[in-house]
Protein backbone atom coordinates (compact mmCIF):
# COMPACT_ATOMS: atom_id res chain seq x y z
CA UNK A 1 0.00 0.00 0.00
CA UNK A 2 1.41 3.69 -0.88
CA UNK A 3 0.17 6.56 0.03
CA UNK A 4 -0.79 9.54 -2.17
CA UNK A 5 -2.13 12.62 -3.03
CA UNK A 6 -3.32 14.69 -5.89
CA UNK A 7 -4.53 18.35 -6.03
CA UNK A 8 -8.32 19.47 -6.53
CA UNK A 9 -9.38 23.04 -6.89
CA UNK A 10 -12.63 24.54 -5.46
CA UNK A 11 -13.71 28.19 -5.21
CA UNK A 12 -11.05 28.54 -2.05
CA UNK A 13 -8.23 27.54 -4.55
CA UNK A 14 -6.20 24.63 -4.40
CA UNK A 15 -6.69 21.54 -1.59
CA UNK A 16 -5.15 18.62 -1.25
CA UNK A 17 -6.50 14.92 -1.60
CA UNK A 18 -5.28 11.92 -0.35
CA UNK A 19 -5.56 8.03 -1.42
CA UNK A 20 -4.30 5.13 -0.70
CA UNK A 21 -2.91 2.56 -3.70
CA UNK A 22 -3.25 -0.76 -4.05
CA UNK A 23 -1.63 -3.04 -6.45
CA UNK A 24 -0.08 -2.47 -9.89
CA UNK A 25 -1.44 -0.94 -12.84
CA UNK A 26 -2.49 -2.87 -15.40
CA UNK A 27 -3.90 -2.78 -18.77
CA UNK A 28 -5.56 -5.98 -18.47
CA UNK A 29 -8.50 -5.34 -15.94
CA UNK A 30 -9.84 -1.80 -15.09
CA UNK A 31 -9.02 -0.36 -11.97
CA UNK A 32 -11.14 0.06 -9.17
CA UNK A 33 -12.18 3.15 -6.77
CA UNK A 34 -13.84 2.58 -3.34
CA UNK A 35 -15.12 5.21 -1.59
CA UNK A 36 -15.99 5.87 2.14
CA UNK A 37 -19.39 7.19 4.06
CA UNK A 38 -19.89 10.50 4.91
CA UNK A 39 -17.76 10.70 7.74
CA UNK A 40 -15.40 7.68 6.82
CA UNK A 41 -11.79 7.89 5.54
CA UNK A 42 -9.75 5.18 2.66
CA UNK A 43 -8.51 3.04 5.45
CA UNK A 44 -11.96 1.29 5.59
CA UNK A 45 -10.85 -0.28 2.52
CA UNK A 46 -8.15 -1.79 3.62
CA UNK A 47 -8.38 -5.10 3.69
CA UNK A 48 -11.26 -5.28 0.97
CA UNK A 49 -7.69 -3.57 -1.36
CA UNK A 50 -5.62 -5.87 -0.37
CA UNK A 51 -7.62 -9.14 -0.99
CA UNK A 52 -8.23 -7.28 -4.60
CA UNK A 53 -4.93 -6.25 -4.92
CA UNK A 54 -3.69 -9.65 -4.13
CA UNK A 55 -5.83 -10.83 -6.97
CA UNK A 56 -4.24 -8.70 -9.38
CA UNK A 57 -6.22 -5.26 -9.22
CA UNK A 58 -5.29 -2.15 -9.22
CA UNK A 59 -7.34 0.12 -6.15
CA UNK A 60 -7.26 3.51 -5.20
CA UNK A 61 -8.97 4.50 -1.98
CA UNK A 62 -9.44 8.31 -1.74
CA UNK A 63 -10.03 10.39 1.17
CA UNK A 64 -12.89 12.64 0.34
CA UNK A 65 -12.45 16.56 0.88
CA UNK A 66 -12.60 16.74 4.89
CA UNK A 67 -12.12 13.42 5.58
CA UNK A 68 -8.75 11.57 6.80
CA UNK A 69 -5.85 12.92 5.53
CA UNK A 70 -7.03 15.28 3.11
CA UNK A 71 -7.72 18.85 3.53
CA UNK A 72 -10.06 21.17 4.84
CA UNK A 73 -12.03 23.94 3.44
CA UNK A 74 -12.53 26.58 5.64
CA UNK A 75 -16.37 27.27 4.17
CA UNK A 76 -18.57 24.24 5.04
CA UNK A 77 -20.57 25.29 1.88
CA UNK A 78 -17.73 23.84 -0.11
CA UNK A 79 -18.48 20.23 1.12
CA UNK A 80 -20.99 19.50 -1.49
CA UNK A 81 -21.68 16.73 -4.24
CA UNK A 82 -20.33 19.07 -7.22
CA UNK A 83 -16.79 19.12 -5.81
CA UNK A 84 -16.42 15.66 -4.82
CA UNK A 85 -17.75 14.50 -8.14
CA UNK A 86 -14.87 17.16 -9.49
CA UNK A 87 -12.50 15.39 -7.28
CA UNK A 88 -13.34 12.11 -7.85
CA UNK A 89 -13.07 12.98 -11.63
CA UNK A 90 -9.29 13.60 -11.12
CA UNK A 91 -8.51 10.51 -9.43
CA UNK A 92 -10.39 8.56 -12.19
CA UNK A 93 -7.72 10.06 -15.05
CA UNK A 94 -5.13 8.90 -12.30
CA UNK A 95 -6.41 5.44 -12.75
CA UNK A 96 -4.98 5.80 -16.49
CA UNK A 97 -8.08 3.72 -17.49
CA UNK A 98 -10.49 3.82 -19.99
CA UNK A 99 -12.88 1.70 -17.50
CA UNK A 100 -13.35 1.56 -13.97
CA UNK A 101 -15.15 -0.67 -11.03
CA UNK A 102 -16.72 1.99 -8.46
CA UNK A 103 -16.80 0.81 -5.05
CA UNK A 104 -18.87 2.91 -2.38
CA UNK A 105 -20.15 3.09 0.71
CA UNK A 106 -23.28 5.28 1.63
CA UNK A 107 -21.90 8.48 0.36
CA UNK A 108 -19.52 7.04 -1.94
CA UNK A 109 -22.16 5.50 -3.47
CA UNK A 110 -24.09 8.30 -4.00
CA UNK A 111 -21.13 9.76 -5.68
CA UNK A 112 -20.82 6.47 -7.68
CA UNK A 113 -24.51 6.74 -8.77
CA UNK A 114 -24.25 10.16 -9.84
CA UNK A 115 -21.02 9.69 -12.01
CA UNK A 116 -22.09 6.33 -13.39
CA UNK A 117 -25.42 8.35 -14.69
CA UNK A 118 -23.53 10.65 -16.74
CA UNK A 119 -22.89 10.23 -20.31
CA UNK A 120 -19.89 8.48 -21.56
CA UNK A 121 -19.22 7.66 -17.84
CA UNK A 122 -16.04 5.89 -17.66
CA UNK A 123 -18.01 3.16 -14.78
CA UNK A 124 -18.23 -0.22 -16.25
CA UNK A 125 -19.37 -1.93 -12.82
CA UNK A 126 -21.26 -0.29 -10.00
CA UNK A 127 -20.62 -1.90 -6.70
CA UNK A 128 -23.37 0.29 -3.79
CA UNK A 129 -22.96 -0.31 -0.29
CA UNK A 130 -26.58 -0.15 1.74
CA UNK A 131 -27.72 3.22 -0.32
CA UNK A 132 -29.70 3.60 -3.06
CA UNK A 133 -31.91 6.34 -4.89
CA UNK A 134 -34.30 6.93 -1.93
CA UNK A 135 -33.06 7.93 1.58
CA UNK A 136 -35.24 8.08 4.52
CA UNK A 137 -35.83 11.37 6.49
CA UNK A 138 -35.39 9.15 9.40
CA UNK A 139 -32.29 7.47 8.45
CA UNK A 140 -30.56 10.66 7.93
CA UNK A 141 -31.40 11.97 10.65
CA UNK A 142 -30.10 9.08 12.56
CA UNK A 143 -26.80 9.95 10.41
CA UNK A 144 -26.99 13.23 10.97
CA UNK A 145 -26.15 12.82 14.67
CA UNK A 146 -22.43 11.80 13.59
CA UNK A 147 -22.02 14.80 11.10
CA UNK A 148 -20.96 18.42 12.32
CA UNK A 149 -19.35 16.73 15.78
CA UNK A 150 -16.18 17.40 17.20
CA UNK A 151 -15.82 14.52 20.14
CA UNK A 152 -12.76 14.68 21.90
CA UNK A 153 -10.90 11.51 23.73
CA UNK A 154 -8.06 11.49 26.45
CA UNK A 155 -7.41 8.06 25.44
CA UNK A 156 -7.63 5.31 22.55
CA UNK A 157 -9.31 3.12 24.63
CA UNK A 158 -12.16 5.97 25.14
CA UNK A 159 -11.96 7.04 21.16
CA UNK A 160 -11.92 2.40 20.49
CA UNK A 161 -15.21 2.73 23.08
CA UNK A 162 -17.00 5.89 21.24
CA UNK A 163 -16.34 3.61 17.62
CA UNK A 164 -17.54 0.77 19.04
CA UNK A 165 -20.88 2.42 20.11
CA UNK A 166 -21.68 4.64 16.88
CA UNK A 167 -20.74 2.69 14.13
CA UNK A 168 -22.01 -1.08 15.93
CA UNK A 169 -24.35 -1.54 12.57
CA UNK A 170 -20.94 -1.71 10.90
CA UNK A 171 -21.57 -5.82 11.59
CA UNK A 172 -19.15 -7.97 13.60
CA UNK A 173 -16.10 -6.73 14.37
CA UNK A 174 -12.83 -8.47 15.69
CA UNK A 175 -11.16 -6.92 18.02
CA UNK A 176 -7.98 -6.29 16.21
CA UNK A 177 -10.75 -5.04 13.40
CA UNK A 178 -11.84 -2.38 15.86
CA UNK A 179 -8.57 -1.40 16.80
CA UNK A 180 -7.53 -1.00 13.19
CA UNK A 181 -10.72 0.87 12.87
CA UNK A 182 -9.75 3.16 16.02
CA UNK A 183 -6.20 3.87 14.82
CA UNK A 184 -7.42 5.56 11.41
CA UNK A 185 -10.32 7.20 12.64
CA UNK A 186 -8.02 9.81 14.69
CA UNK A 187 -5.44 12.10 15.37
CA UNK A 188 -3.44 12.92 18.17
CA UNK A 189 -3.40 16.50 19.20
CA UNK A 190 -1.33 16.45 21.94
CA UNK A 191 -0.21 14.28 24.81
CA UNK A 192 -3.65 12.06 26.22
CA UNK A 193 -5.81 14.34 23.37
CA UNK A 194 -7.14 13.07 20.28
CA UNK A 195 -10.14 13.95 17.69
CA UNK A 196 -12.06 12.51 14.70
CA UNK A 197 -9.97 12.93 11.22
CA UNK A 198 -13.03 14.67 9.86
CA UNK A 199 -13.91 18.22 9.32
CA UNK A 200 -16.99 19.10 11.81
CA UNK A 201 -17.67 21.44 9.14
CA UNK A 202 -19.01 18.63 7.19
CA UNK A 203 -22.87 19.02 8.28
CA UNK A 204 -26.06 19.85 6.23
CA UNK A 205 -27.63 23.75 6.63
CA UNK A 206 -30.83 22.93 4.63
CA UNK A 207 -34.25 22.05 5.34
CA UNK A 208 -36.13 19.77 3.73
CA UNK A 209 -38.43 21.94 2.31
CA UNK A 210 -35.67 24.17 1.20
CA UNK A 211 -34.17 20.63 -0.17
CA UNK A 212 -36.80 19.62 -2.18
CA UNK A 213 -37.54 22.93 -3.92
CA UNK A 214 -33.96 23.28 -5.18
CA UNK A 215 -34.27 19.91 -6.48
CA UNK A 216 -37.56 20.85 -8.31
CA UNK A 217 -36.24 24.22 -9.38
CA UNK A 218 -31.79 23.67 -9.57
CA UNK A 219 -31.41 19.75 -9.76
CA UNK A 220 -27.93 20.15 -10.01
CA UNK A 221 -27.33 22.91 -7.26
CA UNK A 222 -29.67 20.57 -4.90
CA UNK A 223 -27.29 17.73 -4.66
CA UNK A 224 -25.10 20.12 -2.13
CA UNK A 225 -24.49 18.90 1.75
CA UNK A 226 -26.45 15.75 2.64
CA UNK A 227 -29.24 14.22 1.38
CA UNK A 228 -32.55 15.15 3.46
CA UNK A 229 -36.17 12.51 2.15
CA UNK A 230 -34.25 12.39 -1.16
CA UNK A 231 -35.69 10.71 -4.44
CA UNK A 232 -33.12 10.24 -7.09
CA UNK A 233 -35.17 7.71 -8.74
CA UNK A 234 -34.89 9.70 -12.20
CA UNK A 235 -30.99 9.49 -11.85
CA UNK A 236 -31.18 5.56 -10.85
CA UNK A 237 -33.23 5.18 -14.24
CA UNK A 238 -29.57 6.56 -16.02
CA UNK A 239 -27.58 4.03 -14.84
CA UNK A 240 -27.37 1.29 -17.35
CA UNK A 241 -23.49 -0.96 -15.90
CA UNK A 242 -24.53 -3.68 -13.93
CA UNK A 243 -25.34 -2.79 -10.13
CA UNK A 244 -24.16 -4.75 -7.29
CA UNK A 245 -26.29 -3.58 -4.20
CA UNK A 246 -24.82 -4.70 -0.66
CA UNK A 247 -27.53 -4.41 2.22
CA UNK A 248 -27.47 -4.50 5.29
CA UNK A 249 -30.43 -6.50 7.14
CA UNK A 250 -30.53 -4.22 9.89
CA UNK A 251 -30.11 -1.08 7.75
CA UNK A 252 -32.79 2.30 8.29
CA UNK A 253 -31.53 3.78 5.22
CA UNK A 254 -31.63 0.76 2.82
CA UNK A 255 -34.94 -0.59 3.09
CA UNK A 256 -36.36 -4.08 1.56
CA UNK A 257 -38.90 -2.36 -0.13
CA UNK A 258 -36.06 0.49 -1.73
CA UNK A 259 -34.45 -2.58 -3.02
CA UNK A 260 -37.80 -4.14 -4.43
CA UNK A 261 -38.42 -1.06 -6.54
CA UNK A 262 -34.39 -0.72 -7.55
CA UNK A 263 -34.49 -4.13 -8.51
CA UNK A 264 -37.86 -3.39 -10.84
CA UNK A 265 -36.12 -0.46 -12.82
CA UNK A 266 -33.04 -1.36 -13.31
CA UNK A 267 -32.10 -4.54 -16.16
CA UNK A 268 -29.05 -5.88 -14.51
CA UNK A 269 -29.07 -6.18 -10.55
CA UNK A 270 -27.87 -8.01 -7.99
CA UNK A 271 -28.47 -8.01 -3.96
CA UNK A 272 -25.89 -9.13 -1.61
CA UNK A 273 -27.49 -9.54 1.90
CA UNK A 274 -25.26 -8.93 4.77
CA UNK A 275 -27.05 -10.72 8.01
CA UNK A 276 -24.81 -9.31 11.33
CA UNK A 277 -24.67 -5.71 9.92
CA UNK A 278 -26.75 -2.12 9.59
CA UNK A 279 -26.21 0.86 8.03
CA UNK A 280 -23.46 0.23 6.65
CA UNK A 281 -21.69 -2.85 6.36
CA UNK A 282 -17.77 -2.56 6.81
CA UNK A 283 -16.81 -4.91 4.26
CA UNK A 284 -14.20 -6.81 6.63
CA UNK A 285 -14.95 -10.93 6.29
CA UNK A 286 -13.38 -12.93 3.82
CA UNK A 287 -17.43 -14.02 2.18
CA UNK A 288 -17.94 -10.05 1.66
CA UNK A 289 -14.36 -9.92 -0.55
CA UNK A 290 -15.37 -12.83 -2.87
CA UNK A 291 -18.54 -11.89 -3.45
CA UNK A 292 -17.67 -8.75 -4.76
CA UNK A 293 -14.68 -9.98 -6.28
CA UNK A 294 -16.61 -12.91 -7.94
CA UNK A 295 -19.27 -10.29 -8.81
CA UNK A 296 -16.48 -7.90 -10.63
CA UNK A 297 -14.96 -10.45 -13.02
CA UNK A 298 -18.29 -11.98 -13.54
CA UNK A 299 -19.10 -11.42 -17.28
Amino acid sequence: MKQNYFQGISSEGFHEVAYTEWGNWSDQFPSIICVHGLTRNSRDFDELAMYLSNKGRYVLCPDVVGRGESSWFTHPSNYNFTQYISDMSTLIARANTHHIDWIGTSMGGLIGMMLAALPNTPIRKLVINDVGPQIPLKALKRLGKYAGKNPLFKSFEEAKAYCKLNYADFGDLSEEQWEHFTKHSIKQRAPNLYALKVDPGIRNPKSTSQWLNEFIHHPRKALEGIFYDVDLWPLWKQINCPVLVIHGQRSDLLTPEIILAMRRTHPSIEVYEVEDAGHAPALLNQKDHEVIYNWLIMG
